[in-house]
């Protein structure tokens, strides 16, 4: 595979930026990702939904007094918005020039997971998405901060029922365990203080509030140290242990590069990611400039984004519908705003099930037969459309410098048994001026996209 093809694989969801990264350089690429503008402006999907707590009193209160028919059809507003809100991010990855911020983004967004099915605020999930962008790129201790204090986690992670007289140990403990250090780097008793510390965080107006009412003001020992902690007070010990850099630098190393990172990695990326005070950006940085030159194609399976988006791209669909596209991600389990817990999604070889295969197999019989991804698919507007398909191919080759062309664009490796498939598709007489030469074409191309080899970067 090009290796510029490659890294737009890696850095976004296609291969649509392999010429920028070959023009101007990687490090130029990264820099103007990295400064990439996005919208701030609140979506339309989201004017007729509730933002304020007094619009969500009074939207509940609505609720509440309807009957049954009513409040079946207000609910059945709110889960169209969802649908929208999927779309509209969707259309980000795919339109943006540098993806690599929804990349960063969507990692986030499976790093501190927080769902529509359990939050049920829409306006909140989008704040907390929002938020993940803003500080894509930040320092990851002020990010861990402010995801802590946003209203869709303490509602995900039911600090909304850690009071003083009732504590709840959940937000404590995922913060520990997920978000921060990971497994066998705290103690059951840092859990229990954590909460304490934790109690009264609630529901605010833009974002979660401590409650005085509800507070607990015992002097706790967190981490050997001792003092009636918060939040902030709690994080910034949190980001003293010696643990701390490694489980984020291990998750980022799965999510661009490899699916299993060497420990060696992970201490080299963390310890340096340590000395650059927990910034993002100069980690990334590193690691991507780092990666760059060594011969590491093949290392990682892609995720259900990035496989159909290449697809889409390479076929040159321009007008998707962005709502069947979110639901085929969800029938690859990589459900947008929906993870399955609070883990989120695993990735690696979960992402190369039987069942993922056999679906994506028949996206890429359907979409080479100019047929949009599902014929299955609920609350989809002409969900079985017919979509115009086109591909890139140089027309003055012959049958091998064709298939050569396209084993490159799309496959880490090959051997000679698919060679000779490849020519019995594409035979030594092929004339690329022929009538129907392009659907020659698109059948070799529909072979490549069906082998285990496509499936990895």
């Amino acid at each position: 595979m090009n290796k510029n093809t490659l890294w737009s694989l890696r850095l976004g969801f296609s291969g649509k930026q392999s010429k920028s990264i070959e023009q101007l350089g990687l490090s130029k690429f990264l820099d103007k990702s990295f400064s990439s503008s996005f919208d701030k402006k609140v979506p339309s999907l989201l004017d007729n939904s509730p933002k304020s707590l007094k619009e969500l009193k009074a939207k509940r209160q609505e609720i509440k007094s309807s009957n049954a028919t009513n409040v079946k059809e207000l609910l059945k507003v709110e889960l169209q918005v969802q649908q929208e809100l999927k779309a509209w991010w969707l259309q980000k990855m795919i339109a943006d020039e540098f993806p690599l911020r929804e990349k960063m983004t969507c990692f986030w967004h499976n790093h501190f997971v927080s769902t529509f099915q359990k939050v049920k605020v829409n306006h909140w999930v989008y704040q907390h998405n929002q938020t993940l962008r803003e500080n894509a790129f930040g320092n990851f201790k002020t990010l861990t901060k402010k995801m802590i204090r946003t209203n869709a986690m303490v509602r995900y992670l039911d600090n909304v029922d850690n009071k003083r007289d009732k504590i709840n140990e959940n937000l404590s403990r995922e913060l520990l365990e997920l978000f921060t250090l990971g497994i066998g780097n705290y103690t059951e008793d840092d859990i229990k203080n954590g909460a304490k510390g934790l109690a009264g965080l609630n529901i605010g107006e833009n974002e979660a509030q401590y409650r005085s009412f509800q507070e607990n003001d015992d002097t706790i020992t967190y981490f050997g140290k001792t003092g009636k902690f918060k939040a902030d007070e709690m994080i910034d010990i949190i980001f003293e242990q010696k643990a701390i850099p490694y489980l984020i630098t291990q998750k980022i190393l799965k999510w661009f590069i490899y699916d299993t990172p060497s420990e060696e990695l992970v201490r080299y990326y963390g310890d340096y990611f340590r000395k650059v005070d927990f910034e993002i950006k100069p980690l990334l940085t590193k690691i991507f400039t780092e990666e760059f030159p060594k011969d590491n194609a093949g290392s990682k399976i892609k995720d259900p984004l990035v496989y159909i988006i290449q697809l889409m791209n390479e076929l040159n669909i321009e007008q998707s519908n962005l709502k069947l596209l979110a639901f085929y991600l969800k029938q690859q389990g990589m459900d947008l705003f929906n993870q399955p817990n609070v883990k989120g999604w695993n990735g690696g070889k979960e992402w190369l099930s039987s069942q993922v295969y056999l679906q994506r197999n028949n996206a890429a019989d359907l979409l080479c037969n100019g047929k949009n991804i599902s014929k299955k698919a609920q609350y989809m507007d002409n969900e079985n459309q017919l979509v115009k398909v086109s591909l890139n191919w140089t027309k003055s080759g012959n049958n091998k410098t064709i298939i050569a062309e396209l084993q490159n664009r799309l496959l880490f490796q090959a051997d000679e048994n698919m060679q000779k498939d490849w020519e019995t598709i594409l035979k030594y007489d092929f004339n690329p001026k022929a009538e129907g030469a392009d659907n020659a074409v698109m059948r070799l191309f529909n072979n490549m996209i069906k082998t285990p080899e496509f499936q990895i970067i």
